[in-house]
């Protein structure tokens, strides 16, 4: 794929690498998106307060947690069982329109492994995460979004 420069934008980088998924947002009304996948998943998306849709934000923070969620979880289930709850907050100065940080928190009951095996445990899953969560390993690079205008 070529993404073309818009008049007045920044030039972008170019690729030809086929993207590996994606996902096309639709308006459905004022303020009101449908975000789909090509499995046919959706989600809607809104501005903050919209009822029953996510900001985009909130998806970002979900993926951020979905994504370690996914990467850990036969790490975690193996040795404590189901119950894995992971959490991404969104950090930034009322009002700004940049995230200053995507601090991930993953919960799960520790409470009948040694300090050893918990150790063990906690450094398998950090390794994991940072070695294969393909969220939080991108928001770490910053890559560029290149924007694609008619």
């Amino acid at each position: 794929m070529v993404w073309a420069k818009s008049p007045g934008s920044p030039a972008v980088a170019s690729t030809n690498v086929d993207p590996v998924s994606n996902v096309e947002v639709r308006q459905v009304g004022k303020h009101e998106f449908v975000a789909t996948n090509d499995r046919g998943a959706s989600v809607r998306v809104g501005r903050k307060g919209a009822e029953g849709a996510f900001t985009p934000v909130e998806l970002l923070l979900a993926a951020a947690a979905g994504c370690a969620a996914v990467t850990a979880e036969t790490l975690i289930t193996r040795r404590v069982g189901d119950g894995l709850v992971a959490r991404a907050d969104d950090v930034r100065p009322e009002g700004a329109h940049q995230l200053d940080a995507v601090p991930v928190a993953l919960e799960y009951d520790v409470s009948s492994l040694s300090p050893e095996d918990r150790a063990a445990l906690d450094a398998a899953v950090r390794r994991a995460i940072e070695q294969l969560c393909t969220v939080t390993r991108t928001l770490k690079k910053a890559p560029p979004t290149p924007l694609t205008l008619p």
